[in-house]
């Protein structure tokens, strides 16, 4: 009988290291048991010195008694040398786990958890390039699946048997870009065909848009006409909304979920009043947080294709569609797998916690600026009540919550309101009620500490926060 040239004898989560390591058998079998002899290699006499040593250093390749564990990784410039796969993964995931863990990174909306089921899929499909259809037919057709899934869940008219008008897109920033071009080309059009000119196109939106508006308007030279924030007021006024519009302005953008305290704009009244002055100025719906919110949570509340002047909208399959960054296709799998009474379930959870953190930070002294359930989107946005009299503020607050490994960014309002400091928790669905509980005890005891500290340690603190929301693309961290 024969056997492999190489047998490994070393405990299972070293197999990756089988072509490289230690023992080398022959196979000899005698006339009665036909046994296999196993010769180690330093005992085979034909072995050179010179292959000896190679042997040896390869079987002392294990990560941390290697030679590369005693080395830099390289930082401007390519190896000339290679490195066994299972050092370099290890070296590479040292590195990755000072990032932290996902779920404890309540600053972001994106998702950070996903069934094993989905994430075997994407593994598998990871070969694939999607953006060749051709190739691909079957990832196309996915495509076509989702967006038509999608606009029946916002109401889009569609006639029995096909296909609704939408596409997917590589994330928030292009979405908004196709939904500015196509406002302007639409009101350029109007424009020349009343013999006037195309030269000062505008848009109206609130001042705490995402980054990716004030992109989209500088690519495409539109003028943006915001409709600042107040002490009170987070969201989008309508009645001055409509005073901003001119000949001249191609659209109106509402926010289904603010970027800062979550909040739902008011999209039927701003479609209402256009309506009722009789202007033909369409309103594109930034969904891109409250999409896979509002329909589950609010379904009576009207905000999409049920109201004349809403034209287009964006969602984020990545925020509360339940699906990683990157992976839009993967909604699909969601979509069958959870259907809408999984989506309504895991929405009731997220909001539910969302407004059990709301009470619990209440009763420590917080002020909450956010409504979840029917009015927004499962955060909790809020700060320090002033009359309490902290020499302390909410990026000192937000930097000791490192040191219990939360990520709970603190932020300054948007433009003419930038004075207020505020926090931002966001719910997502690995956010238990358990983890609800641990956050509150550190929040109470990162007061206590902070309380007991001089004012240049709590001036160096905040000044460390605000360094990491600087360095966090320059706003993009509110995404």
């Amino acid at each position: 009988m024969s056997i492999p040239t190489r047998v490994l004898l070393l405990e299972k989560e070293h197999t990756s290291f089988e072509n490289e390591l230690c023992f080398k058998g022959e196979s000899s079998s005698d006339e009665s048991g036909g046994q296999t002899s196993i010769t180690p290699i330093s005992s085979k006499t034909t072995s050179t010195t010179e292959d000896i040593s190679k042997q040896h250093e390869r079987s002392s390749d294990l990560t941390y008694s290697s030679r590369w564990a005693r080395e830099s990784l390289p930082d401007f410039a390519m190896p000339e040398g290679k490195m066994p796969k299972e050092v370099a993964y290890r070296l590479i995931r040292d590195q990755m786990n000072l990032d932290g863990h996902p779920s404890l990174n309540l600053a972001t909306f994106a998702t950070t958890y996903m069934e094993d089921e989905a994430e075997k899929l994407m593994v598998e499909s990871l070969p694939k390039n999607f953006v060749d259809l051709k190739a691909y037919p079957r990832t196309a057709d996915i495509e076509r699946k989702c967006v038509n899934m999608v606009a029946e869940l916002y109401h889009a008219p569609m006639n029995t048997g096909e296909p609704a008008v939408g596409t997917s897109t590589l994330g928030s920033s292009e979405a908004i870009m196709l939904s500015t071009l196509a406002m302007k080309n639409r009101w350029m059009k109007r424009q020349r065909l009343a013999g006037k000119d195309c030269l000062r196109p505008n848009i109206i939106m609130s001042s705490a848009v995402q980054v990716c508006w004030q992109k989209a308007a500088r690519y495409f030279e539109v003028e943006i006409r915001y409709v600042y924030c107040t002490e009170d007021r987070y969201v989008l006024d309508p009645d001055t909304a409509i005073s901003l519009v001119d000949e001249n302005t191609v659209g109106i953008c509402c926010i289904l979920g603010t970027t800062y305290t979550g909040h739902y704009e008011d999209v039927k009244a701003i479609n209402d009043l256009l309506v009722k002055k009789g202007l033909d100025i369409p309103i594109h719906v930034d969904a891109a947080s409250g999409g896979f919110v509002a329909p589950f949570m609010a379904p009576e509340l009207e905000w999409d294709f049920r109201l004349e002047k809403v034209a287009s909208i964006n969602v984020s399959g990545h925020k509360y569609g339940l699906v990683y960054p990157g992976i839009g296709w993967a909604i699909w799998h969601q979509f069958i797998r959870l259907g809408r009474a999984g989506y309504r379930e895991i929405m009731t959870n997220i909001s539910n916690s969302a407004t059990f953190l709301a009470n619990g930070l209440k009763g420590l002294g917080f002020i909450i600026m956010s409504e979840s359930g029917v009015n927004g989107v499962p955060l909790v946005a809020f700060r320090l009540n002033p009359k309490l009299g902290y020499q302390f503020d909410e990026f000192g607050l937000a930097h000791q919550l490192r040191q219990c490994n939360w990520l709970v960014p603190a932020y300054s309002m948007a433009a003419h309101v930038q004075d207020v400091k505020l926090l931002r928790i966001v719910c997502r669905c690995d956010f238990s009620r358990s983890l609800c509980d641990t956050l509150l005890k550190d929040i109470r005891c990162a007061l206590e500490t902070l309380k007991k500290m001089d004012r240049e340690t709590l001036r160096l603190y905040a000044e460390l926060e605000r360094l990491r929301l600087v360095a966090g693309a320059n706003g993009d961290i509110l995404a």
